[in-house]
């Protein structure tokens, strides 16, 4: 594997997606700021990458503060140099109809979820302005373009950093501007947060399968973020025909999850009354989640799509006719299951 000497911040970086992305970056040989609430999941995280092979840097920052975010890049330019790469996966979540869902409670989601990634992009702008060259990648999911049930909060927010994303990616070419801005579209993945989600849902949340793991999330981070000229990732082939269907039949999805979005976001567990809520507080401040979730023994390793994604000019004709034949079946799939 080449090696980089590339400094890099990756927000959300105690947990899951944020974590593999930080320890891929350490593998290759890269310097990583690991930015988040937990302290003791910022420790692990930082043993990993330095076990991998990298340098780490443990700031410990709530996202949804502006002057502490700008106040976290400038250490990390102070005492590790100039900021090459900066990740934005920083997120929290509430699980519930939108009817149950507080005030305060969507705000907060929309603060870390949404704005997080506005303050970490400022910041990260401000210090590659001066040397016009950076890149800055936008961790999204497939729910940036298409809402689902039970996540309101979270699919606002993920909409709104896609348009957010490309005003700026605009903004950055009218500028012919060195700085490059790119997003990555995920599907579900095999993360902590599931246990650890303010949930109002009967039973225990989850991924809606298929799942995969982190590592498969951080192995297109790292891509992005090397090859950033293009404007949009996606991973997995749950992503890739999520947003087929959603372009070529949106009120038939609309259907289909209205019938089938909650049962798929629950598994047959019930939740206990006790468990744990990140939304205010981080519950890895004393203990270590560590990357994965609950549902190793559910998830992939590996994205033959994501492996296309990376090779994308090779494959551009088949992938146009495989565009269309997923496109087709999926609206044939759509349309069966709305009318029974």
């Amino acid at each position: 594997m080449e090696t980089i000497h590339q400094i890099v911040v990756v927000t959300g970086a105690s947990g899951g997606i944020g974590r593999a992305t930080a320890i891929a970056f350490g593998r290759r040989g890269a310097t990583v700021a690991l930015l988040a609430r937990g302290q003791a999941g910022l420790d692990g995280a930082a043993a990993e990458v330095a076990a991998a092979g990298g340098t780490a840097l443990t700031i410990s920052v709530d996202m949804s503060d502006s002057a502490a975010v700008d106040a976290a890049a400038d250490r990390v330019e102070k005492e590790l140099g100039p900021i090459d790469v900066w990740v934005n996966v920083a997120f929290t979540s509430v699980f519930a109809p939108f009817t149950q869902i507080k005030p305060d409670e969507f705000a907060r989601v929309t603060a870390v979820s949404y704005l997080g990634y506005v303050y970490g992009t400022m910041a990260a702008l401000h210090r590659m302005g001066a040397r016009n060259q950076g890149t800055i990648v936008q961790v999204g999911s497939a729910l940036a373009y298409r809402g689902i049930p039970l996540q309101s909060a979270y699919c606002g927010a993920k909409h709104a950093i896609q348009g957010f994303n490309e005003s700026l990616r605009c903004e950055l070419l009218h500028e012919h501007s060195g700085i490059r801005t790119t997003m990555v579209q995920m599907p579900a993945v095999n993360t902590p947060q599931f246990s650890w989600v303010l949930s109002r849902l009967p039973k225990k949340a989850q991924p809606v399968p298929p799942i995969y793991q982190p590592e498969v999330a951080a192995r297109a981070v790292v891509f992005a973020a090397n090859h950033p000229r293009r404007r949009e990732y996606w991973v997995g082939g749950s992503t890739a025909a999520t947003l087929l269907a959603n372009a070529v039949a949106p009120g038939l999805l609309d259907a289909y999850l209205g019938r089938t979005g909650y049962a798929s976001q629950q598994t047959s567990e019930t939740r206990p009354s006790d468990q744990p809520e990140n939304l205010w507080e981080p519950e890895d401040a004393n203990a270590d989640f560590g990357t994965h979730g609950a549902f190793d023994a559910r998830s992939t390793p590996r994205s033959a799509q994501l492996w296309a994604s990376h090779h994308h000019g090779v494959l551009a004709v088949g992938a146009g006719v495989a565009v269309l034949g997923i496109a087709a079946a999926t609206g044939i799939l759509l349309g069966r299951q709305v009318r029974r």
